[in-house]
């Protein structure tokens, strides 16, 4: 009982001096050590607390299925993907899709294509709502990974996650939009600020957010590294409907600016380019609303 009444103190003590996941870390390292790694455990442990970001892109390799559980296959694994990346590479320079100018993002973005299937005739093809996509994810994954190949598998793993595990989710955000009606951000923005949804509705705003840029993007080029990365360990990890989240922490958080504006237009704008100093504390209070009205994950290690 005293061991117990010891440790909650440490951790209310940890958080109030901003050390909360000192102990996370502890039982992130146990799950970790485990010669075959519980995926189930993992997700469960990236859905409670932020990943370390000294083992951030481990997580996101296995949960992603890059990497398999068992890690002795790790090594063998990562060089096979270094072989197939170098092989597509070299076949798109054969081809002149790419050279040594083109920038990492159209690289990445070619090799996605020729794997997928998906790479154009020629060059000159305009590109797709779902390549500008694919760019801005690559481009905010490349802040957070050095290594190219490590970097191009996680966009490209991330990508096919969405479009796969997460596409009835995001198909559901995508219909309110099209129908004009966000029920889900509606939903809960009227239960947190009713006055500020009306505002919104009045200056007909609710239909012309930047839903692309949240729902699709993922708020990639919206929120900065420290921010987004601690978002995307929800959608990884399972959750894309933390998304919902941060836009409403967003609209809570700028409420006054936003009430200022009285155009559609005008408010659209601020929110592509939201300030960004203050992103981490909207991501904590996202996830504080995503508890809230979801519900936080049993976590056993």
């Amino acid at each position: 009982m005293a061991d117990d009444s010891q440790r909650n103190f440490r951790s209310v003590y940890y958080e109030k001096v901003g050390f909360r996941g000192v102990e996370e870390k502890k039982s992130l390292e146990i799950l970790l050590k485990d010669d075959r790694l519980d995926i189930e455990k993992l997700c469960t442990f990236s859905q409670r607390f932020p990943l370390p970001s000294m083992y951030r892109i481990l997580v996101w390799k296995v949960l992603l299925g890059i990497i398999p559980p068992h890690h002795k296959s790790h090594a063998s694994v990562m060089n096979y993907r270094k072989e197939q990346y170098w092989d597509v590479h070299h076949a798109l320079r054969v081809i002149r899709f790419i050279n040594d100018s083109t920038p990492q993002e159209d690289v990445f973005l070619r090799i996605h294509q020729l794997e997928s299937g998906k790479l154009p005739r020629n060059l000159a093809f305009p590109l797709e709502p779902e390549d500008e996509v694919f760019l801005a994810i690559a481009k905010a994954m490349e802040e957070m990974v050095e290594d190219p190949i490590e970097c191009y598998w996680l966009v490209s793993s991330f990508v096919n996650q969405l479009n796969s595990k997460h596409k009835d989710a995001l198909q559901q955000l995508d219909r309110g939009v099209f129908l004009k009606k966000p029920k889900i951000l509606e939903q809960y923005l009227n239960i947190e600020d009713n006055r500020l949804l009306m505002h919104l509705k009045a200056c007909a705003a609710m239909s012309k957010l930047p839903y692309d840029l949240w729902f699709k993007k993922c708020f990639a080029g919206c929120l900065p590294e420290s921010s987004l990365q601690r978002v995307w360990d929800k959608i990884i990890s399972g959750s894309c409907k933390i998304l919902v989240f941060v836009a409403l922490e967003i609209l809570l958080t700028f409420k006054m600016k936003i009430i200022a504006l009285t155009t559609a237009e005008k408010i659209t704008q601020f929110l592509e380019n939201i300030p960004q100093d203050n992103t981490d504390a909207i991501v904590s209070k996202a996830v504080d609303l995503w508890r809230t009205h979801c519900g936080t994950p049993a976590h056993s290690v």
